[in-house]
């Protein structure tokens, strides 16, 4: 099931800046660590306020539909290949409003192809990583674009890691970097129904996280997430990233005109 990885795979990491609200400053070139990594400390699950606050999601979508003003200005797109996956759960269909919008200021939007994100995250890395080569060869090899909502962000940066030359950047939404599904609001029901040290299994995510990645990554985040604790949500390990907050729900992350104009700003500056 979801967060399972290979132990065998090999990575390649890095450390990271933290930046709020505005991009306002291009990522810079990864760079190898000098020493190790510690594990991030701090990190916490969503409050009880904010999971609360998760039922409320339908009334921000229906008001970011007012705010939909904000995106008359949004940068022209350079028809660059942009592959988006679902959260945990959701189906390809739930990126369908995000695909729109960039499909209008100019890119070309391709569907995941897992059809449903049930949770299984080798399998689903390695089915995004051929869909991602497919989408490559029928573009004449222009490296993919990919943005991962909740664990399909996980997703996206473990597909980049493994499917570097086909990856051209990595933007995340509400993903859980940090300590897997430890700091999520289902992280104890994780445990117990598969018999999961969350301890051990946040060390081995941080092993794997210090080895990092070498695209361009843009994580986006809300305080106010009611589902990853907004500090998983913080990519450290990277020096490339971009750390951007916002505000609003875990379930209206991909559907807030907010976040589509973040989008279209770094994908016109990469």
């Amino acid at each position: 099931m979801g967060f399972l990885f290979d132990n065998s795979i090999p990575y390649i990491g890095f450390n990271a800046f933290h930046l709020r609200f505005k991009v306002s400053n291009k990522a810079g070139p990864p760079t190898m660590p000098d020493q190790t990594i510690e594990m991030p400390t701090g990190v916490k699950r969503p409050s009880g306020f904010s999971r609360l606050r998760e039922l409320a999601s339908p009334l921000e979508i229906a008001a970011g539909v007012r705010r939909a003003g904000a995106l008359r200005d949004a940068p022209a797109g350079d028809g660059r290949p942009v592959v988006l996956v679902p959260g945990y759960l959701a189906i390809d269909a739930s990126m369908t409003p995000m695909s729109r919008f960039l499909k209008s200021i100019g890119y070309q939007t391709f569907a995941s192809g897992l059809g449903y994100n049930a949770g299984d995250v080798d399998k689903d890395v390695a089915r995004t990583g051929a869909r991602v080569e497919e989408v490559q060869a029928r573009n004449d090899g222009a490296p993919v674009t990919i943005i991962g909502w909740s664990l399909g962000g996980v997703i996206a940066r473990e597909t980049a890691r493994l499917f570097s030359d086909s990856v051209r950047e990595v933007i995340t939404l509400g993903t859980p970097i940090i300590g897997g599904p430890k700091y999520t609001s289902v992280g104890p029901i994780y445990a117990r129904l598969n018999n999961l040290d969350m301890d051990e299994f946040e060390k081995e995510v941080h092993r794997r996280n210090s080895i990092g990645l070498s695209q361009p990554l843009t994580s986006i985040y809300s305080k106010s997430d009611g589902v990853v604790g907004w500090e998983a949500s913080v990519d450290v390990y990277n020096p490339q990233t971009r750390n951007i907050e916002v505000t609003g729900s875990h379930f209206s992350l991909g559907l807030n005109p907010k976040v589509w104009r973040i989008i279209a700003d770094i994908l016109a500056q990469e």
